[in-house]
């Protein structure tokens, strides 16, 4: 048994926490050099979480993998019923700190605070679904799902291509893996 999907759903959190990590270093750097930050690269972050975990990973995992575990294991139905909330509550919350860095980029110092705040209130949102999905759902997935099961989730999770994990980036996405890889800092960028 490859497990595959576990490799992935681990790579794709790792990409997404150095993405994560990153945010706050390239903000810190701006604040320290007294200058704005490059909102360009931030928006292209934020672009790649929306589009990238919050569309791909969290729908295979949603409408894969849960429901599979739902079926094996009645020990972890209220992690899987957080963790749908939080899939369900994804997207809005990645759209409003969009929304927050605009009024932010628009509007000035006046709105850093409010996009630093609701970048903080995110960043602790998905450490902690992170770790929920790392300490508890793969544990029991590895536990109590069959063959058949693992055969249906690698060959699922294979199909992911997230550029931060290894992948060369499809055609569409190349300018923006360029641009957060030469100008993000680590552990995501070069910058």
């Amino acid at each position: 048994m490859t497990q595959t999907a576990l490799r992935v759903i681990r790579d794709e959190h790792s990409a997404l926490s150095a993405m994560l990590s990153s945010i706050p270093l390239l903000l810190a750097e701006s604040k320290r050099n007294g200058t704005q930050p490059s909102f360009d690269v931030l928006r292209a972050m934020l672009f790649y979480i929306d589009e990238f975990p919050e569309r791909l990973h969290h729908r295979k995992e949603t409408e894969l993998l849960f429901p599979l575990l739902r079926q094996r294991n009645a020990d972890c139905t209220e992690a899987l019923d957080k963790l749908d909330r939080d899939h369900a509550a994804g997207e809005r919350a990645i759209r409003a700190l969009e929304h927050a860095l605009l009024a932010y980029e628009m509007m000035g110092e006046a709105r850093r605070g409010a996009f630093e705040d609701a970048l903080s209130s995110y960043l602790e949102f998905y450490r902690a679904h992170m770790r929920l999905e790392e300490d508890v759902v793969l544990p029991a997935a590895q536990k109590v799902l069959t063959e058949a099961d693992w055969q249906q989730l690698d060959a699922a999770f294979a199909q992911n291509r997230d550029p931060l994990t290894g992948h060369t980036p499809d055609q569409a996405y190349e300018q923006l893996f360029r641009r957060i890889v030469n100008s993000a800092p680590a552990p995501v960028g070069l910058g």
